[in-house]
């Protein structure tokens, strides 16, 4: 973090800060430290006082996104070795061919899979697999609602530890409500009294690689940059970390070129990364965009240009919707290849500022009356009213569709009569899409081999049951939970191959499996069914849990503990609700903590109404009665009115509280 992080400048950045926000940042620093004081049985794994600039190190609000990107493992390899080696390391380095490591694009030695395409991916410590992880975004405009009102889907699919549901209000003009994330002051994903807005991770390519000649000299080093040879800016940094006898610390070295912070050595070059760094003003739009009271005004707030991560379904009381893509796109040279390293000795490859909203593939208010963001690239966002992919460079976008945006075209394709209750039917629409080609291909499988195959009857029934399915996902579901058996064993079968190949691992299934392979796999499942749970025909959601039993952030997950059955499964599938869950030490169930964490629909009318749910409930207290009051709501899709104005809020008030008081 220290490469991109230095407190002393985000030091100086709060006191160029506006006074508006350094009274922002002064009252969360406040807050936070009260809190510490009020509570002293809490204790602080690392910050033990909180310092206003600090709300500047995490500024643009995602789960995912920028220096996370970054390979660990090859910044230790790095800067493990002493200082005075580091030349002779980087030109003792293999010659194996560069591969990018800070971008989204799939890279050598790395497993990517997704639903069609690339996507950001949540690790599974159980088994290795990979979860999809994003977030679902539609705006529907009033042509196609039967209130003549804009509707907004906003439903972040995160960990169900990250997100919070809170209404934020002030006396300086702030209502915001909707979806914090942990340690800001700001609303990330919600809405105000007459614009919405809702984030999904995008697959733009903004974050590059390059390659630098270092040459080291008497007086230090240097990188050769054109005709000429620049000394690489160097900084001094102390870390500090635990040991068993307490708290040590370790100095560091760390470079930097005028293209960023070097990262790993490839090939006998140094790596420098590339990515948007503007703190201060990524707070400021982070902000000041949930004041924002229509499309102009948003738009213009846009101008900041310091939403790297994200793309953004918008709507409002005016009747607009609208597409935003990535709000951070660097203008590059199309005649490099941007999904690797780049020559940093080369001038061209140098950025040239940042794609304005003109350049960018954005929709704003499309005539078939709807657009969307499922993580999916946004040349179908708004259907034949999409961006044409030909008209924009490829690092735009690297990704491409996905099961849930096939899924939500289908929902949302010639509806003209969208109420609030029929757009949380689209949100939670049980349709599997990613199943449409992989069924029948295992039907085919099953018909090919002979009647004298043992698998033939053993698996008759199983054949039936999903021959008949809908593929649709329930709780009393048998089929769904036979399709996502099966699915998982062929994922685990291919899923290394596939990579090989350089082909998506669905297609792989579909396109590359034998007839052999498909029906061992369904026998497979069938007999991991039968030792979990003693017969293959066990509904999905017997299978499929939403538990919470403490306030933990690492939940000790029981079979023997109460839990909630839950239909909708992971979006890998094609769900548009989304369920990350995975089988835990000692469980045979799976446990999901991700995937919907909070969701809301928005009509944007004379008055804002909304209804909304978020995982399980707002309290950590096992013993308070909104600990767990949402879990069967969150599984079943039974959102609740939202009391947004004063009159609805003072109707149910069951405590106030004044900090100090």
């Amino acid at each position: 973090m220290k490469l991109f992080i230095d407190p002393e400048e985000m030091m100086a950045l709060y006191e160029e800060s506006p006074a508006w926000l350094k009274d922002l940042m002064d009252a969360w620093a406040a807050g936070l430290n009260y809190y510490l004081y009020a509570h002293p049985e809490v204790t602080p794994k690392v910050i033990s006082r909180f310092e206003p600039w600090m709300a500047l190190t995490f500024s643009e609000g995602s789960i995912g996104g920028d220096i996370e990107r970054v390979d660990l493992e090859m910044l230790e390899a790095f800067y493990s070795v002493p200082a005075g080696d580091r030349l002779a390391y980087a030109l003792g380095g293999d010659d194996s061919t560069p591969f990018k490591i800070a971008g989204v694009a799939p890279t050598k030695g790395r497993r990517v899979e997704s639903s069609l395409a690339p996507t950001a991916m949540m690790a599974d410590a159980a088994g290795g697999m990979r979860e999809p992880s994003g977030s679902n975004g539609i705006a529907i405009a009033p042509s196609n609602s039967s209130t003549g009102s804009a509707l907004l889907l906003i439903n972040p699919h995160t960990s169900f530890f990250f997100r919070h549901e809170a209404h934020v209000t002030s006396n300086e003009g702030l209502n915001a409500y909707g979806a914090l994330t942990w340690g800001q002051f700001f609303v990330y994903q919600g809405f105000n009294e007459t614009a919405g807005w809702m984030h999904t991770s995008s697959d733009v390519d903004n974050i590059d690689e390059f390659l630098e000649a270092i040459v080291e000299k008497e007086d230090g080093f240097y990188y050769r940059y054109g005709e000429e040879e620049r000394p690489v800016d160097t900084r001094q940094v102390t870390v500090s970390y635990r040991t068993d006898s307490g708290m040590a610390q370790k100095d560091f070295t760390i470079y930097r070129t005028h293209h960023g912070p070097i990262v790993r050595e490839v090939g006998g070059k140094w790596v420098a990364v590339a990515l948007m760094e503007e703190s201060l003003s990524a707070l400021i739009q982070s902000y000041t965009r949930t004041k924002a009271k229509n499309l102009q005004e948003y738009v213009q707030i846009m101008d900041l240009h310091t939403n790297s991560s994200n793309n953004t379904l918008f709507a409002d009381a005016e009747g607009n919707i609208a597409y935003f893509h990535s709000n951070f796109v660097p203008v590059r040279d199309t005649r490099f290849d941007w999904s690797r390293p780049v020559d940093g000795s080369d001038a061209a490859t140098d950025w040239r500022g940042v794609h304005s909203f003109e350049e960018s593939p954005n929709v704003v208010n499309p005539s078939n009356g709807w657009t969307f963001c499922t993580n999916n690239w946004p040349y179908s966002a708004a259907g034949p009213n999409s961006p044409r992919q030909e008209d924009y460079p490829p690092y735009m976008d690297v990704g491409g569709e996905n099961f849930r945006g096939v899924h939500a075209i289908k929902v949302l394709d010639g509806r003209t009569d969208f109420t609030l209750d029929s757009l949380i039917g689209a949100a939670y629409d049980s349709y599997l899409s990613g199943f449409e080609d992989l069924i029948p291909a295992l039907l085919r499988a099953y018909d090919s081999i002979p009647a004298s195959d043992s698998l033939k009857g053993q698996l008759a029934e199983q054949i039936n049951e999903l021959k008949g399915w809908d593929l649709r996902w329930s709780v009393e579901s048998v089929p769904t939970s036979l399709a996502i058996f099966l699915g998982d064993e062929l994922r685990a079968m291919f899923r290394d191959e596939a990579e090989a190949a350089g082909i998506n691992v669905y297609d792989f299934m579909v396109g590359k499996a034998t007839s052999g392979q498909l029906i061992e796999a369904l026998s497979a499942a069938s007999t991991k069914l039968e030792q979990d749970f003693g017969a293959w025909k066990t509904p999905w959601g017997e299978i499929n849990r939403f538990q919470r039993i403490n306030g933990d952030i690492v939940q000790p997950f029981n079979d023997t503990e109460p839990s909630v059955p839950v239909g909708f499964t992971t979006s890998r599938w094609g769900s548009l609700a989304a369920f990350n869950a995975r089988r835990y030490p000692g469980t045979k169930r799976i446990y999901g903590t991700g995937g919907n964490s909070f969701v809301a629909v928005v009509e944007f009318g004379d008055r804002v109404r909304a209804r909304a749910v978020t995982a399980g409930g707002l309290n950590n207290d096992p013993d308070s009665p909104h600990f767990d009051d949402q879990a069967e709501r969150y599984a079943t899709g039974d959102l609740r009115e939202v009391y947004f104005y004063p009159e609805q809020i003072q109707a149910h008030i069951e405590r106030e509280y004044q900090p100090g008081g």
